[in-house]
């Protein structure tokens, strides 16, 4: 009887599951050169799907950035033969689900990218997350093939009981 191996990637973000509060630092406007950043708050909640393979997050700002509420919701899908991570991003503004950024942790470094559209132009995109004593999530775009990168959203999580 063979077993299953269960240290290929597939627990990376089993430290992700339960209650959050998030400090988020947003910039303005995205690949315009912009400097202003907005900061608010926002909470999420994690949990595993598909028997371990997936989880899903709520994300609640009240207000956001704008003084609106927002909610967004993130899948993640592990896939067992190429042992890589696909993460989707959707929201009640938008009302889509974005393409996928792909990839893996390396330690408590992951890093997920993927291509998307951005006000009629193809770009990069990527997430990269770190986990451990502190827990961030941080998102970048690069209008040029991924030689340069904007950072223009960051988050900061802490643990809720």
């Amino acid at each position: 009887m063979s077993e299953t191996r269960t240290d290929d990637g597939r627990h990376d973000f089993d430290f992700f599951f339960g209650r959050w509060r998030i400090a988020n630092r947003r910039l303005r406007s995205r690949l315009a050169g912009d400097t202003r950043w907005d900061e608010f708050g926002a909470t999420a909640e994690c949990h595993p799907i598909l028997g371990g393979v997936g989880n899903v997050d709520s994300y609640s700002a009240a207000p956001y950035w704008d003084g609106k509420p927002f909610e967004g919701a993130t899948v993640r899908l592990f896939n067992p033969a190429t042992r890589l991570w696909s993460i989707y991003w959707a929201d009640d503004r938008r009302v889509i689900l974005d393409p996928p950024v792909v990839g893996r942790f390396d330690g408590d470094l992951g890093i997920f990218e993927g291509d998307d559209v951005f006000e009629g132009k193809p770009i990069r995109f990527r997430f990269t997350w770190t986990r451990g004593a502190r827990v961030t999530w941080q998102q970048d775009f690069s209008a040029d093939g991924g030689k340069t990168w904007e950072t223009n959203w960051h988050n900061t999580f802490t643990r809720l009981a």
